[in-house]
Order: structure tokens, then sequence, then C-alpha cells
């Protein structure tokens, strides 16, 4: 039994090492000083703030490409990328967030939140109109 855990264990720990190679990709132009285990770590934990802040269950590890030696900072949404001129790591935590938030704003779910603003916006009255 508790070798099986073990086993269990050792094979999440794996997974999630792999999933971390695929999840974040580093491009250093400019060789700058960078720790990769520093980066991955931003990048867990932005990822993990992003699922519990919307109470979301299933693993969020979105696709990220880190640009280093950029011309300007910034996010390429369809790349999935995020361009920093030089690293700073509250900036690549800022990208990935946005990333990660992106990943469970899927265009199905922003339509039903659309659609539920519109309701609501439509479902209110103002106090005055009511008087009348």
């Amino acid at each position: 039994m508790i070798s099986a855990m073990k086993l269990a264990i050792s094979i999440l720990a794996l997974a999630a090492a792999c999933s971390a190679q695929e999840g974040l990709r580093i491009d250093n132009k400019h060789k700058q000083s960078v720790s990769i285990p520093d980066a991955e770590k931003i990048y867990f934990s932005a990822c993990a703030v992003v699922r519990e802040e919307f109470d979301v269950k299933r693993p969020i590890l979105p696709r990220v490409k880190l640009v280093l030696g950029t011309s300007k900072n910034g996010v390429l949404w369809d790349e999935r990328e995020v361009w920093l001129t030089r690293w700073d790591p509250y900036l690549f935590a800022q990208g990935v967030v946005m990333l990660a938030f992106a990943e469970i704003m899927t265009g199905d779910r922003r339509m039903v939140m659309t659609k539920r603003a519109m309701n609501w916006a439509d479902s209110t009255v103002e106090i005055e109109r009511l008087a009348k």
C-alpha cells in the first residue's frame, strides 16, 4: 500500500516536471542572468494563484514563452509570449497571470458572461422610472 502511494507520488512529480517543460520555455537572446528554477517557481506560483482566485478545479499550466532581451516589455497574446527587455520577476509573474487567466476565459465562457451581463442590465430599473 505504501509503495503504491510512493509510486503514485513519483508519477505525479514526473508529470509535473514534464508539464513545466511543455508549459514554460525561455528564449534568452542576450544571455541575461536569469535563474531557470526561479522562473519556473514564479510560473507555477502565478498559475496556482489564478487557479485559486477563480476556484478552478483543473490544473492551469498555460504554454508560455519568456523572451528576454526584447526592445520592449509586453505580452503577445496569440504567440503566448512574455517579452521582457531584461529579467524582472514581477513583470514575468504579471505576464503569466494574464496568460493563465486567458486560459480559463475561453470564448464560450466569455459569451456566457456577456449574456449574463446583458440580462442583468436589462433586468434592472432605475428608481426614477418606478416612480412614474
